[in-house]
């Protein structure tokens, strides 16, 4: 059932009308996020430019009971900003203003709809930058990767967003304002600020982010080492941090990919290698030219075909534009596929890549790679044609072989891209029922009435209790496709 005009009507007396979006048209902008396979429109979408703003809608939802899903630049890769129930979709896109940069301090307190990017802009020539980088950091949100607690490839040395936040700004399902951490490092009581990056919007929305700044480095190395097999490349990636060295970041791409990023971008890769190692190294001259020869070394001992450094900064540029707009060249290679960021501990790299291959092959699939090798966070891309039948339930399969084969080598269903709706079912293969239990306690000190970002994050599951029911019977908005 749609929400009432009563409620539209109160909705737009706090956003004004700019900030409402209730046409078929317009809401249906905001069906899916990257990962298309999930879709549910929401019944109304709001664009607050506040705190206040963002408070009040809250506790009209709640008081309502009705759903609510907050959602940055929609760039996940999990079903997690669309409304499978319907309700009220909070875009936090309008607010995006830096509130405050305080080099001193070596931070910055932002709204959570600044662009990553931006705020590296913003700094650089004050001699900062912020070190989280997803591929998506062009268009991600900060707020979004709070949320998910993103990734990207130099997370490898600098580790994931929740390294670099200090202090959230937050507004719970209870409608309050909550605010945790600060500047300073050591804080008394409960770490809350690490438990709420990664809440994926069910503990409430992220309405300013205070996050650590970095020094530039003082120098910069990007290689490019090309191996006939993935096998070398793994093997590789594994002596590389075995020896101690660990690059800013260690990133491998396979032969299906590169050609499909030479044919749309022209990065310069090597076509017709198995494989091929993007590394960086960053810090002290002197040390990243003793760490590179090293690096050098270890790949040609591993049989690579070509090792190339970067010889300015436009070339490096070139080199990370084709890791970063990967996903952007994915429709290259089919219509339709799956993507999952499961991991395995580094050292069983080469391992999971030759179990990747054995799947491919034992369901006759294609499998394409692209990911973080330097910390094991994979991310396979799992081909099919819908219109073949049965091929969209031999990926499936697929997909599940993959995840289980990584937790059986020790490893995680995610390591950047979250939850969501799309692994919300793998949580139990991963967590027993008392930690799901736990897990659903928590969310309920937030969210007492279960109206945040329902069926995301913890699966339906007994452990996890009975899952939000809008206030009047309604279809689910959520369709697959």
């Amino acid at each position: 059932m749609p929400l009432s005009a009563a409620m539209l009507i109160e909705l737009e007396r706090i956003v004004g009308t700019r900030g409402l979006v209730a046409t078929p048209e317009g809401r249906m902008t905001y069906e899916c996020d990257m990962h298309t396979f999930y879709k549910g429109a929401p019944d109304a979408v709001v664009l607050p430019e506040s705190t206040e703003q963002v408070a009040a809608v809250v506790r009209l939802c709640r008081r309502e009971h009705v759903a609510l899903v907050p959602r940055g630049s929609g760039t996940g890769l999990i079903g997690g900003a669309m409304a499978p129930v319907g309700g009220v979709m909070v875009s936090l896109t309008r607010m995006n203003r830096i509130l405050e940069l305080d080099f001193d301090n070596r931070s910055a307190t932002v709204q959570p709809g600044l662009i990553n990017l931006w705020l590296s802009q913003a700094t650089r020539e004050h001699g900062y930058y912020f070190a989280p980088d997803p591929s998506s950091q062009m268009v991600s949100s900060i707020g979004g990767n709070a949320s998910t607690n993103a990734g990207g490839p130099h997370c490898l040395k600098y580790g994931i967003t929740v390294n670099h936040v200090l202090g959230l700004e937050l507004v719970t399902g209870a409608g309050e304002v909550l605010r945790v951490g600060g500047k300073v490092q050591d804080q008394p009581g409960y770490d809350l600020t690490g438990a709420l990056v990664g809440g994926e919007g069910t503990l409430g929305l992220l309405t300013a982010v205070t996050v650590r700044l970095l020094h530039v480095p003082e120098g910069v190395k990007t290689l490019l080492a090309s191996f006939s097999t993935i096998d070398d490349a793994s093997e590789t990636v594994s002596a590389i941090v075995g020896a101690g060295i660990i690059p800013a970041a260690l990133e491998m791409i396979d032969e299906v990919v590169v050609r499909a990023i030479e044919e749309g971008i022209g990065a310069g890769y090597p076509k017709g290698a198995g494989a091929v190692l993007l590394i960086e190294l960053d810090g002290p001259r002197a040390e990243i030219d003793e760490q590179s020869a090293r690096i050098v070394e270890m790949c040609r001992s591993r049989a690579a075909l070509e090792i190339r450094v970067a010889k300015d900064e436009a070339e490096r540029a070139l080199l990370w534009k084709g890791r970063k707009e990967a996903a952007g060249v994915f429709g290259r290679l089919s219509a339709t596929w799956l993507l999952q960021d499961a991991v395995v501990p580094r050292s069983r790299l080469p391992q999971i890549m030759r179990e990747v291959q054995a799947i491919a092959a034992r369901h006759r699939l294609v499998i394409a790679n692209v990911f973080h090798a330097g910390d094991g966070n994979l991310h396979p891309l799992i081909l099919y044609n819908d219109l073949v039948p049965g091929e969209l339930e031999r990926a499936k399969a697929a997909n599940d072989e993959l995840l289980h084969a990584c937790l059986a080598m020790g490893g995680s269903v995610t390591g950047e891209h979250g939850v969501g709706l799309d692994k919300a079912s793998s949580m139990p293969f991963q967590f027993g029922d008392a930690d799901l239990a736990f897990m659903a306690r928590f969310r309920r000190v937030f969210d007492p009435d279960g109206i945040m970002n329902p069926g995301k994050l913890l699966p339906s599951h007994p452990a996890c209790g009975e899952s939000f029911r809008p206030a009047a019977p309604r279809l689910p908005a959520g369709t697959w496709v």
